[in-house]
């Protein structure tokens, strides 16, 4: 099975996964998904991630991360889409929630928050937000 858009996958089941309250989530692995997630740690929102091989294939262990029962991820939103991309530049990069949530970008330099994005002064693609 193909699938059209690699990163709403990741999002929807990490997004499904946190409703049903599980403790992990799996999913195939790609460059791009690693950076994402990796992103998602480095901002608190996940507690841990590994790459498993199986049979072959390389496949994404996210260990979601709850604080007294509840999520800490409350919402995903894909902004660009294979249909309609979205980009932003440096000055106009944009603010989830008035700075609670995270907007990740992908830049010349690789996948970064907005905030990482205005200091360094790129701008890119508008990937997703997360609060």
């Amino acid at each position: 099975m193909t699938i059209n858009d690699p990163i709403a996958d990741a999002l929807t089941r990490i997004r499904n996964a946190n409703l049903a309250k599980h403790e992990s989530v799996t999913m195939p692995s790609s460059k791009l998904k690693e950076e994402l997630i990796k992103v998602l740690k480095s901002e608190g929102y996940v507690d841990s991630y590994c790459v498993e091989e199986k049979d072959g294939f390389k496949y994404l262990k996210i260990d979601l991360k709850y604080i007294n029962g509840s999520s800490v991820i409350s919402g995903l939103k894909r902004v660009s889409k294979p249909g309609l991309r979205v980009y932003s530049k440096a000055k106009n990069m944009p603010r989830v929630f008035d700075g609670m949530g995270i907007a990740i970008i992908s830049t010349s330099k690789g996948l970064m928050t907005e905030k990482a994005a205005r200091i360094n002064k790129l701008g890119g693609e508008v990937l997703c937000y997360v609060w």
